[in-house]
């Protein structure tokens, strides 16, 4: 696997995909546990962030301290990656949040842009691209590609829920300076394009369009 891919491993991990793979969990608990899992992998991703140092003081004494020095900002990947960004926010309430709307095209596999929208400044940010399904890759390496050309976004960190083989190799021969983390590498990709053994449609389940 390439070095910029980055498989998280952990019992909670486990107990939470568990949760969202199975057909029976209905809209809300799926909506929350992808929420929890959101959270869970916060630590990881977050673990280069820049650092500054700070003087406060306790209840008891003056107290040199450290705090985030960067700007985080997060982009979900709509619809399916809006269900990331709570988790993500409960931890770092400060970041700011864009928008990018491409989906694809289930004849052609194609990605289409829809919808783009970044804060002002998003190019000096530290920034996360949230999508829960990396599957065939075209739709993340298109957004990759919009956060470079039009938001001037050199690093940029992918993280997902579930990747297949087949989207971690397109992405990255696209993208071979991007970052990606997941939670699960599956099997492979099946004739649609979905993620064997995957979860369904992420994007279906949590708003319950099925």
């Amino acid at each position: 696997m390439n070095a910029k891919v980055t498989v998280l491993q952990h019992p909670l991990i486990e107990h939470k995909l568990a949760i969202l793979r199975n057909r029976e969990t209905d809209n809300k608990l799926f909506r929350s546990t992808l929420e929890e899992l959101s959270y869970l992998l916060v630590y990881e991703i977050t673990r280069d962030l820049a650092l500054r140092p700070v003087r406060i003081h306790t209840p008891l004494a003056p107290c040199d301290a450290l705090q985030l020095a960067e700007q985080v900002l997060l982009v979900p990947v709509l619809r399916a990656g809006l269900g990331m960004v709570s988790g993500i926010l409960n931890l770092i309430p400060s970041a700011k949040v864009g928008h990018v709307g491409v989906y694809r095209d289930e004849h052609t596999l194609q990605p289409v842009e829809y919808y783009f929208r970044l804060p002002p400044d998003a190019g000096s940010m530290r920034t996360f691209l949230l999508d829960p399904m990396l599957a065939t890759g075209g739709s993340l390496a298109h957004a990759v590609e919009l956060l470079k050309t039009k938001g001037g976004i050199e690093r940029i960190t992918v993280v997902s829920i579930l990747a297949a083989p087949e989207g971690l190799e397109a992405l990255h021969a696209a993208h071979p300076d991007v970052e990606i983390y997941a939670a699960m590498l599956d099997d492979k990709l099946n004739e649609q394009g979905y993620i064997l053994p995957g979860l369904g449609d992420c994007g279906d389940r949590l708003f319950g369009t099925l």
